[in-house]
């Protein structure tokens, strides 16, 4: 399998600009990491080199705060998640959390979407264009049968954080999500069965 900067060296990016970029975005957010070492969802809502937006476009990626309109009959959701939409529907959309993945497999299916890029510049205009009826069928996006989820609008409780598409590798290893009614690792373990 290859990895993130495999597919950018394949491509022929600017690796060495992407890094630096990404790690210039890191820094600006690390002053944001508690003394225990996390980062700090509010504080990444508030500040920070993305943008906030009132709604979403498929294809990119955004952080936002939701509060799950079933909660009290879930085993667990994210109240932040970190999402790729792919699909508006009549009463929000539907979208990939990556939260719901270990680290490793978030890595594998950002590679895998990278197929669906609309250019090759990486910038804060290329988004990913895919279906769920594309990416189902196939087993290198198996992955995202655990992180494929519905969000409503309503429930909506904060801006969305656009990421720029050249932070999207470093957006995937930020220790943001705040699962309710488990565990990181219960999550990611039943998400793995689910694969």
């Amino acid at each position: 399998m290859s990895t993130y900067a495999q597919i950018f060296t394949k491509n022929q990016y600017d690796l060495a600009k992407m890094v630096r970029q990404s790690q210039a975005w890191f820094e600006q957010e690390a002053r944001l990491i508690k003394s225990q070492g996390r980062v700090q969802a509010y504080y990444l809502m508030r500040t920070g080199a993305s943008q906030n937006r009132p709604g979403i476009t498929p294809g990119e990626m955004y952080m936002f705060y939701y509060d799950a309109k079933h909660k009290d009959t879930l085993p667990y959701w994210d109240r932040f998640p970190l999402v790729f939409p792919f699909s508006k529907v009549k009463d929000g959309f539907l979208g990939l959390n990556l939260h719901y993945l270990p680290y490793h497999l978030r890595a594998r299916l950002l590679d895998a979407l990278m197929d669906f890029k609309t250019d090759t510049r990486l910038d804060d205009k290329t988004k990913l264009e895919f279906s769920w009826k594309t990416i189902s069928a196939a087993a290198k996006y198996s992955p995202a049968k655990a992180c494929v989820k519905h969000y409503l609008d309503d429930h909506v409780k904060s801006q969305f954080k656009k990421v720029d598409s050249d932070n999207w590798a470093t957006a995937i290893l930020l220790p943001v999500s705040q699962f309710q009614g488990a565990r990181e690792q219960q999550v990611w373990q039943d998400s793995m069965n689910k694969i």
